[in-house]
């Protein structure tokens, strides 16, 4: 199929991109990328009546240690990050993330930001965002605001970004001394969306796990903190009877959709697979 007829735009500053934004909200649609919305738009998915091209606001790419925090701009590339020292030590969770998105075609032209935007709930950079803590940074004519992640993702490629906002960056706090990090998917084949997939981080001390934080992916229609899990695997020494016990709050507390392959049932026990090897990676 073609995408339907647009107005389209090359932005040349941030500015000129919240002037449109505010003037045209919901008619327009941001490209930087274009890995997904091309796709979208050529499937009628997607009708703006105007796309707002902001590939070339080189201010919006990077990624940079501020402090105790690893931020990384908007329209930094999926490969930028896979191949980033800086994040290979402050988020290694990104670092093992980062391959297991589509292929290298796709990492070569997709955004971090992008992903972040869109919110697909299959997609890993919202998992690992949401595992790790972060912020998103947006901005619009009105100024500039930070929403955590925990209350950006909404809904079903649904988020707190509003019409006239841009995400600009996304904050992360770097991993203290002694974290350890672990990402995991299963997949039908490589390059693939993930039917189940798993951001995890803590601290181990040798016996007990704690800050623990187990975000997951595809079960959803966002990305899904296993809150209950996360209590019972902190609440005391960590022993097959406590990591039983984790498993069955985990299906309990997990409400996956079935798909054309998987019942929810399936997904569940997933999920309890993956929960289990990244328990098994946290503390080894």
């Amino acid at each position: 199929m073609k995408s339907p007829a647009f107005d389209y735009v090359r932005a040349t500053s941030a500015e000129q991109v919240f002037q449109l934004l505010a003037r045209h909200g919901d008619d327009a649609r941001l490209l930087a990328g274009g890995q997904t919305l091309l796709a979208t738009l050529n499937m009628r998915l997607s009708q703006p009546a105007l796309l707002v091209d902001i590939a070339g606001l080189d201010g919006l790419r990077g990624i940079a240690l501020q402090g105790s925090t690893l931020r990384i701009g908007a329209l930094t590339r999926h490969v930028e990050i896979e191949e980033s020292a800086l994040v290979a030590r402050h988020a290694p969770l990104l670092a093992q993330a980062a391959p297991h998105i589509a292929h290298r075609a796709i990492r070569n032209l997709g955004t971090f930001g992008g992903a972040l935007a869109y919110a697909d709930p299959a997609a890993e950079w919202p998992a690992c965002v949401l595992a790790l803590g972060g912020t998103l940074v947006l901005q619009s004519v009105r100024g500039e605001r930070r929403v955590a992640a925990a209350d950006y993702f909404l809904g079903l490629y649904s988020t707190a970004l509003q019409a006239d906002e841009l995400l600009v960056a996304c904050e992360l706090p770097i991993a203290a001394a002694g974290e350890r990090q672990h990402f995991d998917e299963l997949a039908r084949r490589h390059g693939d969306y993930a039917v189940a997939g798993i951001a995890a981080r803590a601290q181990w001390d040798g016996h007990r796990l704690s800050r623990l934080s187990l975000a997951f992916l595809s079960l959803g229609d966002r990305p899904v903190r296993a809150r209950q899990a996360e209590g019972l695997l902190q609440a005391g020494l960590l022993d097959d009877a406590r990591i039983a016990a984790a498993d069955a709050a985990l299906r309990a507390e997990l409400d996956p959709f079935a798909d054309l392959t998987h019942s929810a049932a399936a997904k569940k026990q997933l999920a309890a697979t993956l929960m289990r090897r990244a328990v098994k990676a946290l503390r080894t």
